[in-house]
């Protein structure tokens, strides 16, 4: 099974509060599941937003089959479908031949396992509006990677997760992606704030044992959107050691899950 039917499955499944909160470009569906309780603290946990970064699905699945014991949370294992299948399948995966064609030309060639984009070459991680544009690295023209999409949330994936977010207003949100060992939490926040999501971080730090790390010249994340626009905290995990390469297999999700599972339970513990 791939990731896509793994995720679906584990939805058909779920005996708890979920939720199919949107479909992808290429029309598949985007799923999340309710954790805990409708009290406060609430917090969103979002992976694979990045195509390549499809192990991080299995962290989600992992923390939903964990559960929280305070508060409660939302968590979309799987924002990037269309992507995550392009990554570990490849071009069989899309069904339309002009799509395909147009993927093709795009990548250069008919291996795709390091793409990051959607099924429109759009970057999702780059398409929200947080100093949209203005990152180091952006291109503005569909790619494998940096795309910044037409406008912010231009994207169905990033506008599905953009509604999800206001429909939900969390207290903070926590996202996934592959790969570094390390914690990014900061953009542009006035000093308190920053020193309010500092703490949180530091909780983060202590859990995983992984530092934190300033971004430096990126713009346009789903974290930057909530730091910047929400006002809230907001943390990237990166998770995989950096000697392993992209995409990392399967084979890793069961150390991953372990050592992930219990990040999101101690964020709301500690909020």
């Amino acid at each position: 099974m791939n990731v896509f039917e793994e995720v679906k499955l584990f939805y058909q499944q779920y005996q708890g509060e979920k939720r199919i909160v949107g479909k992808s470009e290429e029309g598949r569906e985007i799923f999340a599941f309710f954790v805990g309780a409708h009290t406060a603290p609430t917090a969103i946990c979002q992976c694979a937003i990045h195509a390549r970064e499809w192990i991080t699905a299995y962290i989600g699945l992992a923390q939903i089959a964990r559960g929280v014991s305070r508060g409660g949370a939302w968590v979309i294992p799987l924002v990037n479908p269309d992507g995550a299948l392009l990554s570990q399948v490849g071009i069989e995966s899309v069904a339309q031949e002009r799509t395909k064609n147009r993927l093709l030309r795009l990548n250069g060639g008919k291996d795709f396992s390091l793409w990051k984009a959607n099924a429109r070459g759009v970057d999702l991680n780059v398409n929200f509006d947080a100093r949209w544009g203005t990152g180091e690295k952006n291109v503005f023209h569909p790619a494998p990677e940096n795309y910044i999409g037409k406008r912010p949330c231009s994207a169905q994936e990033s506008r599905t997760l953009k509604y999800v977010t206001y429909a939900v207003r969390p207290q903070f949100t926590l996202s996934y992606h592959a790969k570094g060992e390390e914690i990014y939490w900061e953009f542009y926040q006035p000093f308190f704030r920053k020193m309010r999501d500092k703490r949180l971080a530091c909780v983060l730090k202590k859990t995983t044992g992984y530092p934190l790390k300033r971004a430096k010249n990126s713009a346009g994340g789903y974290k930057d959107w909530c730091i910047e626009r929400l006002k809230i905290p907001a943390f990237t995990v990166e998770v995989g050691s950096d000697g392993w390469s992209h995409p990392i297999g399967k084979e890793y999700a069961p150390l991953l899950c372990k050592k992930h599972e219990n990040d999101l339970n101690k964020l709301l513990e500690e909020y």
